[in-house]
């Protein structure tokens, strides 16, 4: 076979690879493009946020009789809502356990979760978790029956202790207890209601979780004022919604919205006087409620997306006395929580 013969022969058989290997590239940018599509654009193409909560946890994320939750990491999620659709009610809540609730956020089971988690390393790691800002700072604690006479952890010396599994509050219990040198029979379930209805059985000499919890669940035992709260702390809780990792688009605007709230409180606006300042001369509130500048189009959000969030769920402290403060059964002190110009530990980077 001479040079052109032979050229002639294989010039189909080049093209077929040609056109395959062009195929298969195509095919791989589609698949990139999908890929690298944020679910902020899939939550707003659905029209509605989809958020894992608890739902068994008043002051938090609670079911009330009519159905509706409330809490403030329920309002967390409407603050969210009120930002991509200016409806603070276009959330549907999926109740999640402590054991399942990092799995739905791994799955795409839902869009964020916002459910008393504690921020560690491992999860904003190995778990594959990304965090929001810290919006409560919490600690763990311990629980006891008045009648026990028990006031410290060395009371507990070989008694029944009931916990939940997949929780901070488990390892944090066995550290404590081994650091201390008290020996201690660990009762662990993977549903809360049965761990408290364990201890309210007697059937566990203490319940250990974070302290808010305590307080919660505290507030719906038979005969609450028959159990007393431990002054020792166990360790530091702070807690923070989470998205998953990988997705900075959304992150940042879950991130936002949170920083909204502590903005909003920080510059004196609230749900009552938001419209008003909006015609503000302050060129900070300006650019905080989208009068001025564009920075919720570097989002992909309204430039008023503030605006809806406090008009619609107010900022941090009007959800913190809403759900936790003074007014409620839980009656919980602000403490930490408090903006960091009055001495807590919340603060927002600057709105620029």
């Amino acid at each position: 076979m001479d040079k052109k013969t032979l050229i002639l022969a294989i010039a189909p058989l080049i093209f077929s690879l040609t056109a395959c290997s062009g195929e298969v590239a195509n095919t791989g940018n589609k698949s990139a493009s999908q890929a690298t599509q944020s679910r902020l654009d899939t939550i707003k193409s659905r029209g509605q946020l989809i958020c894992g909560v608890s739902g068994e946890l008043p002051g938090f994320s609670f079911v009330g009789t009519d159905g509706k939750y409330s809490g403030l990491d329920v309002d967390v999620c409407r603050a969210i809502a009120a930002a991509l659709f200016d409806n603070p009610d276009a959330v549907e809540y999926r109740n999640l356990n402590a054991k399942e609730r990092f799995t739905a956020v791994q799955t795409s089971e839902v869009d964020v979760l916002s459910r008393n988690t504690t921020y560690t390393l491992s999860r904003d790691t190995s778990v594959g978790l990304e965090f929001a800002p810290i919006v409560f700072y919490d600690g763990q604690g311990v629980m006891v029956r008045k009648s026990s006479g028990s006031k410290t952890l060395a009371d507990l010396k070989d008694k029944a202790i009931c916990t939940q599994t997949g929780t901070t509050n488990e390892q944090n219990l066995a550290d404590q207890m081994r650091k201390r040198g008290i020996p201690y029979k660990p009762l662990v379930f993977e549903d809360v209601n049965t761990a408290y209805a364990t201890y309210a059985q007697g059937r566990c000499d203490a319940v250990t979780s974070d302290k808010s919890q305590l307080i919660s669940r505290r507030t719906i035992l038979p005969k609450p004022e028959d159990n007393v709260i431990l002054d020792e702390n166990l360790s530091s809780e702070p807690f923070a919604p989470a998205v998953a990792d990988g997705d900075s688009k959304w992150a940042n605007t879950v991130k936002w919205v949170v920083y909204s709230l502590i903005k909003a409180e920080e510059l004196g606006i609230n749900s009552q006087n938001v419209a008003k300042l909006a015609n503000s001369n302050d060129p900070e509130i300006r650019r905080f409620l989208g009068t001025e500048g564009n920075l919720g189009q570097g989002m992909g959000l309204p430039n008023d997306f503030a605006v809806r969030i406090i008009k619609h769920v107010g900022n941090y402290g009007e959800i913190y006395d809403r759900n936790l403060g003074a007014k409620t059964k839980l009656n919980f002190p602000r403490g930490q929580n408090q903006l960091w110009t009055k001495g807590g530990l919340l603060f927002s980077p600057p709105f620029r």
